[in-house]
């Protein structure tokens, strides 16, 4: 199941789409790649992944893993509880 993006997520991953994308912009200009859509295209692509990449590593940071320790000693009812559905 996909988990709800933090806050953190949001802001990070925006900040760095478009710092992602003003370098890129730049580093084709210098290599005289001719501005187009195809280069409009790659920039948003590259710039969308290296976003996604940064949410994703801010969602890493912030997440609380499960420990084997918790569910081991009825830890499995909370964990139910987190999930959203009701232990039995």
């Amino acid at each position: 199941m996909f988990a709800m993006p933090s806050m953190g997520n949001l802001i990070i991953s925006t900040i760095v789409f478009f710092v992602a994308a003003w370098y890129i912009h730049r580093y084709l200009d210098e290599q005289g790649i001719p501005k187009g859509p195809t280069r409009g295209m790659l920039v948003l692509v590259l710039a969308s992944l290296l976003s996604w990449g940064a949410g994703y590593l801010v969602d890493l940071t912030l997440e609380k893993p499960v420990v084997a320790h918790d569910v081991a000693h009825g830890g499995i009812s909370q964990l139910l509880k987190d999930a959203g559905q009701v232990p039995p």
